[in-house]
């Protein structure tokens, strides 16, 4: 849960440094590839043959793929369809896939995650939603890309690593994760990139820490979380992001927070992560 808790923490910071610094300034693939390239030479040095089967080396790479390669494609092409505050109220819905797939995954069915999912995505709804537009059924379907993305990768991990007779160190074996993101990312970058590349040393030292900080350390401690807690409790801290990073706003640029609304949301997440707290009964 710690690691679920700080990896919320760090991102809620890397959405504002990306909204304020480099959103329209940069290009969105350029900034995907150099992330990802820069997460990848960190957890490089740390793979071990010892440990890398050609079987879970090439899951541990479809997962990266999809996980971090796909999702990031979905998520960016979403804002040429829809506004910033539609893509954040259709992005409430991971905690549903999160605990779906696990379920399907392990062949089982938990309703009490399933409420307890059910409840975050309400909370969520009550702090972001700020009204829809007309035409968003496309851009609807392309942020559920996303969200599906993203949810079966961490819950794919999840699953991986639970069903490994001999379990490896996660540190020596996550550079096949990076590595997999990275051959989505690259050829994205060469087909979709433009050439608008940071002009500001700040700029590049943002692109530094989201690589390393937010993309390299916040991966690997949130999949690495995801295996040590529920599939209950994992579906609820994928919208723990989104109060987080209202406060982040509103204690770094102030912005304009309704902050009855940010209360009432928040209480209805943590009413949820009581529903999956350890000691509860929950018949599958």
């Amino acid at each position: 849960m710690n690691y679920l808790i700080g990896v919320t923490l760090l991102w809620s910071f890397s959405f504002s440094l990306i909204g304020v610094y480099l959103a329209g300034q940069v290009d969105a693939y350029f900034s995907v590839l150099t992330r990802i390239a820069l997460a990848s030479l960190v957890f490089l040095p740390f793979l071990r043959r010892r440990w890398l089967r050609p079987d879970l080396a090439l899951k541990l790479m479809a997962l990266g793929a999809i996980q971090l390669g796909i999702m990031y494609l979905f998520y960016y092409h979403s804002f040429l369809l829809l506004t910033v505050p539609e893509v954040l109220v259709f992005t409430i819905f991971t905690p549903l896939y999160v605990t779906l797939l696990h379920d399907l995954l392990e062949r089982r069915f938990k309703p009490a995650y399933l409420w307890a999912a059910l409840l975050a995505v309400l909370g969520a709804a009550v702090i972001r939603f700020d009204g829809l537009t007309e035409s968003y059924v496309l851009g609807f379907l392309v942020v559920q890309g996303a969200n599906l993305s993203f949810a079966l990768g961490q819950v794919g991990y999840k699953v991986l690593l639970a069903r490994e007779t001999e379990q490896p160190p996660q540190h020596a074996v996550f550079g096949c994760f990076y590595l997999g993101a990275l051959a989505v990312a690259l050829p994205a970058w060469w087909l979709l990139g433009k050439p608008q590349y940071p002009s500001t040393g700040l700029q590049w030292g943002i692109l530094l820490w989201l690589g390393i900080g937010a993309s390299g350390l916040g991966y690997f401690l949130w999949n690495k979380g995801a295996t040590l807690v529920s599939s209950g409790v994992l579906a609820i801290m994928n919208n723990a992001l989104i109060p987080a990073g209202l406060l982040v706003n509103l204690m770094l640029w102030g912005r304009e927070t309704d902050l009855l609304r940010l209360a009432v949301g928040g209480l209805l997440m943590l009413a949820s992560l009581w529903l999956c707290k350890p000691g509860r009964p929950a018949r599958a």
